[in-house]
């Protein structure tokens, strides 16, 4: 293999993906492994560093021939100083200096950015965002998150903090989102509200089907709520829909707000389809300016899973480039 390589590392809460890629952005190596984040950072990060040296090795190189490596981490991080900080969903992580411990043991510049805005510039760059200078990102999960695109580069704040859909406000008061704020729309149209909503009309004796489902087959999650409105169970099918229609309020407030060319949305909910998405359009359509709703495309991602460590790659080569990882 000539030329330099560029890694890009998705860290997740349950799985890890590697990427090692050539300079044109070719794919040429692929690790997927369990993250096992119950073991604590130290035996995460030898497992992060075993996957890049075996994704190198499918590349036919070595570790020493990579130009930058990208991570893609949960936040809150500092991305400045490459700490993750807090994430919730990887247990006994606080403040754990991730960019250089991996850099210490890969002998490689480090570049460690929120998961989401890679996700934003992943698809940017090589999917449904292609050809857009100004885009936002909202990935639809277990929780939301999003990214934001400005002039083809990332927005990320005075302190790499941008582009927190999940954390606007769509209610003064109402259930809480993961970082205990009320009134999030994190706490209303992801896969976690969407389980609390489904649980609380189970607690209250409704659903019963949906309640029979979670019996056999726990956990309750946004998945079996999703079968449940396929299978008849019609406030399993009005949840979601209201999920959705206040992603759509979230929309709506990033499309007033940065009067982007495209709004793509990620993340598993997707898999819902219509039934989620229909409504979040429509209310994103009603609730933004017009000139602003027709200037926009809203479109589902191209890339999937792929895309979140390709634009940790991408990040680490571009900082590389300019001298600035």
């Amino acid at each position: 293999m000539s030329g330099p390589l560029f890694a890009g590392i998705d860290l997740g809460g349950t799985k890890l993906l590697v990427l090692v890629c050539d300079g044109a952005g070719g794919l040429v190596g692929t690790v997927r492994t369990p993250t096992l984040a119950q073991q604590g950072p130290d035996a995460v990060i030898e497992r992060i560093a075993t996957a890049v040296e075996q994704a190198t090795a499918e590349a036919g190189a070595m570790t020493d021939d990579l130009a930058a490596v990208g991570i893609a981490a949960p936040g809150p991080i500092d991305y400045i100083n490459g700490i993750v900080t807090d994430p919730p969903n990887l247990p006994g992580w606080h403040d754990v200096p991730l960019g250089r411990a991996v850099r210490d043991r890969l002998h490689a510049p480090v570049r460690l950015e929120n998961d989401a805005n890679c996700g934003a510039v992943g698809e940017h760059r090589y999917g449904a965002g292609r050809g857009y200078r100004h885009l936002v990102y909202v990935t639809a999960s277990t929780g939301i998150g999003g990214g934001v695109i400005i002039d083809d580069e990332l927005y990320v704040g005075a302190s790499g903090a941008a582009g927190e859909v999940g954390h606007l406000g769509v209610s003064a008061a109402g259930p809480s989102c993961g970082a205990g704020h009320p009134g999030c729309l994190e706490a209303y149209a992801s896969g976690t509200g969407i389980a609390a909503r489904a649980q609380e009309a189970i607690d209250a004796g409704r659903m019963a089907h949906l309640a029979r489902m979670a019996e056999r087959t726990p956990p309750l999650t946004a998945e079996s709520v999703y079968l449940a409105s396929q299978q008849g169970e019609a406030e399993a099918g009005a949840i979601i829909e209201s999920a959705g229609r206040y992603l759509g309020m979230g929309l709506a407030s990033v499309i007033n707000a940065f009067n982007p060319e495209a709004v793509v949305i990620g993340g598993g909910l997707t898999n819902m389809g219509d039934a989620y998405l229909g409504p979040a359009i429509a209310t994103a359509r009603e609730r933004s300016f017009a000139q602003s709703f027709a200037d926009v495309r809203i479109v589902e991602w191209e890339l999937g899973e792929m895309g979140t460590a390709l634009g940790a790659m991408r990040i680490a080569q571009d900082r590389a480039a300019r001298g600035t990882i």
